[in-house]
């Protein structure tokens, strides 16, 4: 079976996010999936198999199964567009989160992704702890987003990985309003094999309506403040949420034998 690496919400190698992507004619057992997934140890392994006119598309952490992830869509429509049927300009998945589609444009993948709810919060003292530094204002869907004072606490963030595991929610995001950008963010995903993820599309279906809200706009830059950083792109559309960005391509692998 043939297996892609490609870096995502970036046009330079060993920046964005890396996501592994599986592109089949059948499906494997669930077993085989979490294995490949483990072996990778990337923050997501993708699979896919054509279905109808879209595909079925499944994510993968190093430690279990995952109902939505972006930057993996946007690595598997890369491959696709790329490698499946070239020239392809509309890309649809069903999933565990519904319907997606992507649109293909000059190399810049448009995804449109459901809008996260954001549903005020208390602000704890065990968020403060995990951060190092009081959160200004909390919400939460299925991933919780905490926001800070400013781009520099963002920046300068050491949280405490095990304390940020005890926090309610599925990724634990931080965010500020930035100066180069319209915002900045950092996402930790510990309970999920991922102490910090490099760029989360996902968690931006809560960080871009935040923002939009308060900046009064529907377009929003954002930059994720990782050790390898990303640019994602996000423009609110009701209850959906467009996210683009670009891709590059790692590499190529074959993986041998199957359970």
């Amino acid at each position: 079976m043939k297996q892609y690496i490609v870096d995502a919400f970036t046009d330079e190698l060993f920046k964005g996010n890396p996501a592994a992507v599986c592109v089949m004619d059948e499906w494997i057992s669930d077993e085989l999936m979490r294995n490949i997934a483990k072996e990778n140890n990337l923050s997501e392994t993708a699979f896919t198999v054509r279905e109808g006119e879209g595909y079925r598309l499944r994510w993968f952490t190093p430690n279990s199964e995952i109902n939505f992830c972006g930057h993996a869509t946007l690595g598997t429509s890369f491959v696709i567009a790329n490698f499946i049927e070239p020239g392809c300009k509309t890309i649809k998945y069903h999933t565990l989160s519904g319907d997606m589609s992507v649109e293909v444009n000059n190399g810049v993948f448009v995804m449109d992704f459901p809008r996260y709810r954001l549903d005020p919060v208390e602000v704890t003292d065990a968020m403060e702890r995990a951060l190092g530094v009081r959160p200004t204002a909390a919400f939460m869907d299925r991933d919780l987003l905490m926001v800070l004072s400013s781009e520099e606490e963002v920046f300068g963030l050491k949280p405490d990985l095990a304390a940020i595991g005890g926090l309610d929610g599925i990724c634990i995001a931080v965010t500020a309003k930035g100066t180069e950008y319209d915002c900045v963010s950092r996402v930790f995903a510990p309970e999920l094999g991922i102490p910090e993820d490099p760029v989360t599309g996902s968690t931006h279906c809560m960080i871009a309506p935040y923002w939009a809200e308060r900046l009064g706009k529907s377009k929003i830059t954002a930059f994720q403040a990782s050790e390898r950083t990303g640019v994602l792109y996000a423009e609110v559309c009701g209850e959906r949420v467009k996210i683009s960005g670009k891709a590059v391509l790692f590499g190529v692998s074959e993986i041998l034998g199957k359970k």
